[in-house]
């Protein structure tokens, strides 16, 4: 059954254009020769990173939506991790993540359509006679 998958990864900063479109390719072909479906290629650009990896500062990050079994995902993975211009990547299930957040969204309609808690009248009452005075 194939699932949704988000795949970013972080290339090197010194790497060619031309050099990071060929290995996109060789990754959307790895996808689509295992039976998946490269739904978007996202090159998000260079951007500074939070720490530095592999003595880098910096890299070109790379979206891949991609619909596929897990093997063809193992596969990905597995490339991803032997091949020397990638710093890192991670792979994440967004058929799971988008259920999540659906039941957050509903959650929060129903908390926003519920009236507001009033006080009803019956529970004022007693209240009220529990403080006054007992004359006896």
């Amino acid at each position: 059954m194939p699932r949704v998958y988000e795949v970013m990864f972080i290339l090197r900063p010194d790497m060619a254009e031309e050099d990071a479109d060929k290995l996109i390719a060789g990754f959307a072909s790895t996808v689509t020769n295992g039976g998946g479906v490269v739904k978007t290629v996202e090159k998000m650009g260079r951007r500074k990173l939070a720490y530095v990896v592999r003595k880098f500062n910096d890299g070109n990050y790379v979206l891949l939506t991609i619909e596929a079994n897990g093997p063809v995902v193992l596969e990905l993975e597995r490339r991803l991790r032997v091949s020397e211009p990638v710093i890192k990547f991670i792979t994440v299930r967004m058929d799971e993540e988008e259920k999540r957040l659906a039941k957050v969204k509903a959650l929060r309609g129903t908390r926003r359509s519920a009236p507001p808690a009033t006080v009803s009248a019956e529970a004022a009452a007693p209240a009220a006679t529990e403080a006054a005075p007992a004359s006896a």
